[in-house]
């Protein structure tokens, strides 16, 4: 069966989303359009480039994301790179390399623009990023146009790099409008579950499943020992505030809820232990979530008017 699919923003946490994705190309599903937010933005990138749950784990399992945490020549600098790396960069790292790794990706399966994307006229793959600077939601590659480009020339990669930009971690992305320099960071402080997205009027198709990162309750803290520390807590309350009391309940049936464990966003250091456990824990919370799942009670209850 065919499903479209929606991915949570959630940083080194979307490993969990491996493991749910093993578990329903076990059952037979297949992925027809995917979306997603930072770093379900990567996953959404890569399922829609044609790369198994299988071949992900893989490159993942073996990858330090430490190599993610990049600094240009202003962060890179002795003592005052981090604090000049915010006036200067907007963000203590670079995320250049980011880039360049997930474009290396996506060459490999031959699909690096968003013209690469598009079946039966119609683009199967959407990222979600937000413009600070005129403080909206952006759509890609629907919104591109807005800006003077090109949707379908523009390159995947840039685009998730706009989605996983975490403001004050990583510098954010420029896009120029004529005289105006607009500021694209990550989709999560807009919407970091657009579950929403590939609905239509009436009986759809096929369903859509939200896979969504569920974390636990913050521990609490004496007091914070750095900067960088305090940075990272305002950047994980932007980024993991708890949507669950917002979610509808039409949205919430079909949502796979994935318990991420106490790893934060930007646990770039992650061991291959822990990134297994979150691989099992979205495992087995597809299988739970398959196991009460049904299409046609689904749309007779929410879908039929």
């Amino acid at each position: 069966m065919y499903i479209d699919a929606v991915f949570e923003g959630g940083g080194v946490k979307g490993i969990a989303f491996l493991g749910a994705i093993k578990c329903l190309e076990e059952r037979g599903y297949k992925f027809n359009k995917v979306a997603g937010t930072s770093a379900g933005a990567i996953v959404a990138s890569l399922i829609a480039a044609g790369y198994s749950a299988d071949e992900l784990k893989q490159i993942l399992f073996k990858f330090d994301f430490t190599k993610f945490q990049d600094k240009d020549l202003v962060q890179s600098l002795p003592l005052i790179g981090g604090i000049l790396g915010l006036v200067v960069s907007k963000g203590i790292y670079s995320g250049d390399k980011f880039e360049g790794w997930l474009k290396c990706l996506l060459e490999k399966k031959g699909r690096v623009k968003f013209k690469d994307f598009i079946k039966n006229d119609e683009p199967m793959l959407k990222i979600i990023a937000s413009d600070i600077t005129k403080k909206d939601l952006v759509i890609l590659p629907d919104d591109l146009k807005e800006y003077g480009i090109d949707p379908l020339e523009f390159e995947v990669s840039k685009a998730v790099r706009m989605s996983m930009s975490i403001p004050l971690y990583f510098k954010p992305v420029k896009l120029k409008v004529k005289e105006e320099t607009h500021y694209i960071v990550d989709g999560g402080i807009l919407s970091n579950f657009p579950v929403w997205i590939f609905d239509v009027e009436g009986i759809p198709r096929w369903p859509t499943f939200g896979f969504k990162l569920q974390d636990p309750a913050p521990k609490p803290k004496k007091d914070y020992i750095s900067l960088k520390e305090y940075i990272m807590d305002i950047v994980n309350t932007m980024l993991e505030e708890n949507e669950l009391r917002y979610i509808k309940n039409k949205d919430f049936i079909r949502t796979i809820l994935i318990p991420t464990l106490g790893v934060n966003t930007t646990d770039f250091s992650i061991s291959n232990t822990m990134k297994q456990k979150l691989y099992m824990s979205g495992y087995n919370s597809a299988k739970k979530f398959l196991e009460t799942w049904n299409f046609d009670e689904y749309v007779r209850k929410y879908r039929m008017k």
